[in-house]
């Protein structure tokens, strides 16, 4: 094949890996257009509007119409190694806790899966979720070998397959009474983020997401206490937190796991037996796991090295919800306060940060009402980050960032990223949202007013080179995580040691009295929050469509002309 092509992306949803090759596909010079899978006949005509040298699935949920295959070569990412076939791929290898995985770029076929292999690879599995060793490894590895067979010139043939079926939740159903916690872990983790794992609260279906191992035990399967919104429940060898629960309801959404257990009252049956999972500790004689004892599951962690703090919030999938917001306001006060030289706000290391948390909005008495205590909760940390004078505060992108998240990042005085983070710093996309988080002020104070229209209201996701380029980020460095925070650690540590520190926050106090003096933060606030006003509060309802359609995952309808540009281009 040769550069400069004409390339589809037809995929069920715009997601991290589809993002990832948009970028990668983009930066090496080729004409990319994308195209949701919604049924045959769209796809059809979708391919014949765009007329692509060649069409890339990286994610699918249903078989590419032979129409299609058969006209262009069609190449299908498959997140399992050559000769694994079926579409619960790594959610068997997860299960059955292999110790290496892949990825294999096949031709699609009448064979589901069963195609000529244009490119493969392979990475060491981690005791991690479905979707962060997707969001990681498999994004990693399916991007290289996307890129080898493009360079390809011919496929090998297809290996013997091993097929195996759409895994249901009797596959990987909990035995409270016999199954390790090590065994609890792996199927909660082959089922995260989606759909789920399916289990029951006193009889009630209920799906358990965000599993991690505590330090605890009790009669197996019981419930024995809570740390901040995590549950604890007792395993045979020890015990599991739950992060985040879902009842099984088509409207149910999925929150921080107390938080479901408090919304919207469950059935009649659940109530006394609510109380009883959310009993005082001191009544549950459950000593450490209680509040924030020692055992507690913790989603904001501080720890000094020498001269810089780190602070870690991995918040579920990037969300930061009202009270998440006001918690992480006072661990950086408290931070700060500490003295260190250079603080880095690590996020967490599948993502840094996506904004304010739409399933808790959703789930909100009044959406419009949340929405603005969560944009608010945002303000105030971004603008306690701003006015930091005597610190020198670096964001570290271990993960990828969208939204406010993205401008949360740029209050700090450095921003640094992994090598295969992508950053959407819009908001159009949540049904044209304003957006707010100071960044009339921070965007155009790094990227310059001409770039930062630009970079709004483009809608598209950028990579760290484009980033870097358009002045949103200083470094991007890293091929994955642990290599990233080891950079991270030894260029912190060499900017605490620099004796120029003192000058540069010298100068960096003088900045910030200056454009104080020049424009007020507050007014910057109040405007963008006088055009967030009218997002929630006026006639258009936009956002809230937008946002009730994200968090229960509703099906796109079309594909928006942004991404389609085979739809706009005239033929």
């Amino acid at each position: 094949m040769h550069h400069d092509m004409r390339i589809l992306l037809l995929t069920h949803s715009f997601n991290s890996l589809t993002q990832r090759l948009f970028v990668e596909l983009e930066a090496r010079g080729h004409e990319v257009t994308i195209e949701f899978d919604i049924k045959d006949s769209v796809t059809i005509e979708a391919v014949r509007a765009a007329k692509p040298d060649l069409v890339i699935a990286p994610f699918l949920k249903r078989a590419i119409p032979p129409e299609v295959y058969d006209a262009h070569t069609c190449l299908v990412v498959h997140p399992g190694p050559p000769g694994d076939r079926g579409p619960s791929a790594l959610d068997w290898a997860i299960l059955n806790g292999e110790s290496e995985w892949g990825v294999t770029v096949l031709q699609a076929t009448a064979e589901m899966d069963g195609g000529p292999v244009w490119a493969s690879g392979r990475f060491p599995m981690r005791a991690a979720t479905k979707s962060s060793l997707y969001r990681n490894e498999v994004t990693e590895t399916a991007v290289r070998a996307v890129l080898e067979a493009i360079e390809r010139r011919s496929p090998q043939p297809a290996p013997p397959g091993i097929w195996r079926p759409l895994m249901k939740q009797a596959d990987r159903v909990i035995d409270w009474a016999s199954d390790s916690t090590e065994t609890v872990l792996r199927k909660i983790r082959s089922a995260d983020g989606n759909p789920g794992l399916l289990d029951e609260i006193h009889g009630r279906p209920v799906y358990l997401h965000d599993a991690t191992p505590a330090e605890a035990s009790g009669p197996p399967g019981t419930w024995l206490g809570w740390s901040g919104t995590s549950l604890c429940r007792a395993t045979v060898d020890g015990a599991v937190w739950i992060g985040h629960l879902r009842w099984k309801d088509p409207e149910a959404v999925k929150l921080p796991a107390t938080l479901v257990l408090q919304s919207a009252e469950p059935a009649p049956s659940c109530r006394t037996a609510k109380l009883g999972i959310l009993a005082p500790p001191s009544e549950r004689s459950i000593g450490p796991l209680g509040g924030n004892g020692d055992g507690g599951y913790r989603d904001i962690r501080y720890h000094r090295h020498g001269a810089v703090g780190y602070l870690h919030f991995p918040f579920h999938n990037g969300a930061m919800s009202t009270e998440q917001c006001q918690r992480l306001l006072t661990a950086y006060t408290e931070a700060v306060a500490e003295g260190t030289s250079v603080l880095v706000l690590m996020g967490g290391p599948d993502f840094w940060s996506n904004g304010i948390h739409l399933n808790t909005i959703e789930d909100a008495a009044s959406p419009a009402d949340e929405s603005w205590r969560n944009i608010n909760a945002m303000n105030d940390l971004t603008r306690a980050i701003v006015t930091t004078t005597g610190t020198l505060v670096i964001s570290a992108m271990q993960g990828n960032a969208g939204a406010g998240g993205v401008f949360l990042a740029l209050a700090a005085d450095e921003v640094w990223a992994r090598d295969g983070v992508v950053l959407n710093p819009h908001y159009k996309g949540m049904g044209n949202l304003y957006g707010s988080e100071y960044w009339t002020y921070l965007l155009p104070r790094r990227a310059g007013a001409d770039q930062a229209a630009q970079v709004t209201q483009a809608r598209l996701p950028i990579g760290t080179a484009e980033a870097q380029r358009l002045g949103l980020i200083d470094a991007h460095f890293g091929a994955d995580v642990p290599s990233f925070v080891a950079e991270v650690e030894r260029r912190a540590a060499t900017l605490a040691a620099d004796p120029a520190l003192s000058a540069r926050l010298t100068e960096k106090a003088a900045r910030r009295t200056a454009d104080e003096a020049a424009r007020p933060l507050d007014d910057y606030r109040r405007e963008e929050l006088v055009r967030m006003t009218l997002n929630f509060y006026g006639f258009d309802p936009s956002y809230h469509v937008a946002r009730y359609n994200f968090v229960r995952k509703v099906p796109k309808s079309r594909t928006p002309l942004y991404l389609a540009r085979h739809r706009s281009r005239v033929i």
